[in-house]
């Protein structure tokens, strides 16, 4: 992550912000249910399409749900996809009923 890009988790709004020059570029909503993170939503504005961003916010907020001794639970398809694309966290990740890694 460079100065020009960063992540935070805004707790007020639920939700980790990804920041790019200074503007917001995206978020992920989450819930929290005990010690699960549920994942509901993604979205990047198409003006700061195509930089990586996306990937950047899903692995801070993944990581930090990690760190945190959380679990993952993959409700909004985008950290779905990224789950399925990115090893490591599979230890940390409780699919939704009718769900699953191998999609």
């Amino acid at each position: 992550m460079s100065d020009e890009t960063r992540v935070v988790r805004n707790d007020e709004k639920h939700r980790y912000e990804v920041y790019a020059d200074g503007q917001l570029a995206g978020f992920t909503q989450y819930l929290v249910r005990g010690d699960q993170t549920v994942f509901t939503h993604t979205e990047i504005d198409k003006a700061f399409g195509g930089r990586g961003l996306g990937t950047t916010l899903a692995t801070y907020a993944l990581d930090d749900v990690v760190a945190n001794g959380g679990v993952i639970v993959p409700v909004c398809p985008f950290i779905a996809a990224f789950l399925r694309k990115h090893t490591g966290y599979e230890e940390h990740v409780q699919w939704p009923e009718g769900t699953s890694a191998a999609k």
